[in-house]
């Protein structure tokens, strides 16, 4: 995944630590052990074999959390993972209070904003549409849950290379045969409004290993992680161009900075406080991280 800012900003690919596909989190640990040792890289959890959390029962959830946040932090010394990534970006309804519980201190997984970083909110309700019944019973107005203390670094489906170029047997609506060099002109447009438009913005590229390829080389700035071989069984040699080319061209733009998630929702807590009695992820309720 990737994000960016302009100003004291950023704007990188740095991809957080997930298990795409049906690949199983202990496989790809085996695989990704060199890379997570290297600088400007992160482990985030993303389920076991990508279980949607809405199709799921709380007990699930709980112990699929349970089991890949002890075999993360097991894989990296001792150090626990410090973001998450819903699969599918589906979220329950019991998520954002379970990732506060397990001391998670920043998500990607929501849409609430495109390009800014912004303090989660718990449990919203609303009434489902029953065509069954009267339209009354359903037209009543969302009740917003309480902000917590959990950063949310925003999910966007435009700046995912999965939709546009993966082809999924058995799904109607897969692709895998756009023309990449449109998916760059999107996110270049994206960035470039961005860019013009918000001193500060974040850019979150989502880049998954069975599109674009997975990182297997050791490089020293994640620009340069990102730019560099993506050595992976089924890489796309044409999405990997198109990554060249996009890189190269964000990089041609002034304070402009390549940084990890973790350094993003840093930063958005540095400078923006939680409100007055948020609930924060476990072990940051003085206001120190982990």
């Amino acid at each position: 995944m990737a994000s960016g800012q302009r100003g004291s900003s950023q704007a990188s690919p740095s991809r957080d630590g997930e298990s795409q596909g049906l690949v199983m989190l202990n496989d790809l640990l085996r695989n990704v052990r060199v890379l997570l040792t290297r600088p400007y890289t992160r482990s985030g959890l993303h389920g076991y074999s990508h279980e949607n959390p809405v199709s799921m029962t709380l007990e699930q959830q709980k112990d699929i959390l349970d089991y890949t946040y002890d075999l993360l932090a097991k894989f990296n010394n001792g150090v626990p993972p410090k973001g998450s990534v819903a699969p599918w970006w589906e979220t329950s309804a019991e998520g954002t209070m379970l990732l506060l519980d397990k001391g998670i201190e920043y998500d990607h997984s929501h849409m609430a904003h495109d390009s800014q970083a912004y303090y989660l909110r718990d449990e919203d309700t609303w009434t489902r549409i029953d065509y069954s019944g009267k339209a009354e019973t359903w037209m009543k107005p969302l009740q917003r849950g309480n902000i917590t203390g959990l950063v949310e670094l925003p999910a966007n489906w435009y700046l995912d290379d999965l939709p546009p170029m993966m082809f999924i047997k058995g799904s109607a609506n897969s692709h895998g045969w756009v023309n990449s060099r449109d998916v760059e002109q999107l996110w270049k447009d994206t960035f470039t409004y961005l860019y013009r438009e918000e001193e500060d913005f974040i850019f979150p590229i989502t880049i998954h290993p069975d599109v674009s390829g997975c990182v297997f080389s050791a490089l020293s700035t994640p620009s340069e992680l990102m730019i560099d071989h993506f050595r992976y069984r089924d890489s796309r040699p044409h999405v990997l161009l198109m990554l060249e080319r996009f890189i190269e061209w964000v990089n041609t733009h002034e304070d402009v900075h390549w940084v990890c998630m973790n350094d993003m929702a840093n930063e958005f807590r540095a400078k923006n406080a939680p409100p007055a009695g948020a609930r924060m992820p476990r072990g940051m309720e003085s206001g120190n991280s982990q």
